[in-house]
């Protein structure tokens, strides 16, 4: 295995957030599906992220019931899935990804069935292997630690945990106990994809957080547009982009719902704009 490959999940989120924080701006973390809408071109958009400027990826794993997805990231689930996408698949294209020489940290999202079916230690060590740096997996609270996030903390994956406007100070420390890598805050209650109504009741969130925590705090949920990030940049630590990355992807599709020639840089489009807006916010703040 390559160096790239063997770094500790926790230090090369750590190092990256840290190399942000030194230019002055938010990290940009960008999601995808995982096989949407087909191995290759989803291999292809992975590989193309780095360069358009996602600082961080999550790579969804796609699921046949995600529940806290809005529809576009369940349209994404299901082509990934018609295509034939694995969690085996999955780990392969993160694995061809560090092969080629990335080192750009990867977070894998989706939900605790399909890594219970997969074997919890196998996927571990498959998931270290393949060179996978953190696991979000929406389903599995803090009370059901010893299920995942314990054992994944200790084979050196980073076990990121959402908070969201409903985790008040009672609740945060627990959420927050065994978290790794930085916490997500949910900026609105309800399923991704809808629409932030409140910037400072975000900025507020944050802030609360960080008083609990010395992790970075990424902001997703509702960010659609390089004003969207920028405005959010401003109080954050990392800023995360999803629906509107895999809407993307289907609004490039053609009549049969397959990929185009236009299929990638209809994303990479996109988070080259996000990226400049965070990076708008850093020369704002300067």
């Amino acid at each position: 295995m390559t160096d790239i490959q063997t770094a500790t999940g926790q230090a090369r989120i750590q190092a990256r957030f840290q190399a942000c924080a030194s230019e002055g701006r938010a990290a940009l973390v960008t999601f995808v599906t995982a096989g949407d809408p087909d191995l290759a071109t989803s291999a292809a958009i992975l590989t193309a992220l780095p360069a358009a400027g996602a600082d961080i990826i999550e790579l969804g794993v796609p699921f046949t019931d995600p529940m806290a997805d809005g529809i576009p990231v369940q349209l994404a689930g299901q082509r990934a899935l018609k295509a034939g996408q694995t969690l085996k698949k999955t780990l392969a294209m993160v694995a061809e990804f560090r092969g080629a020489g990335h080192d750009t940290p990867i977070v894998l999202m989706g939900y605790y069935n399909p890594i219970y079916v997969y074997g919890v230690e196998r996927f571990l060590q498959d998931a270290r292997a393949a060179g996978v740096d953190g696991l979000i997996v929406v389903d599995l609270p803090p009370e059901e630690d010893t299920e995942l996030c314990l054992p994944a903390l200790e084979a050196g994956v980073s076990f990121i945990r959402l908070a969201t406007p409903t985790t008040d100070d009672r609740r945060l420390p627990k959420v927050l106990q065994n978290t790794s890598g930085f916490v997500y805050y949910v900026s609105m209650t309800g399923v991704t994809g809808g629409a932030i109504t409140n910037y400072d009741a975000v900025g507020d969130a944050v802030a609360r957080i960080k008083r609990h925590t010395d992790l970075p705090v990424a902001v997703g949920f509702g960010v659609k547009t390089a004003q969207d990030a920028e405005t959010i940049a401003g109080g954050a630590d990392g800023v995360v982009v999803g629906s509107a990355l895999v809407e993307r992807v289907r609004l490039s599709l053609d009549a049969q719902g397959k990929a185009t020639e236009k299929t990638v840089s209809a994303v990479t489009s996109l988070v080259s704009e996000l990226a400049a807006g965070i990076r708008s916010a850093a020369k704002a703040a300067a």
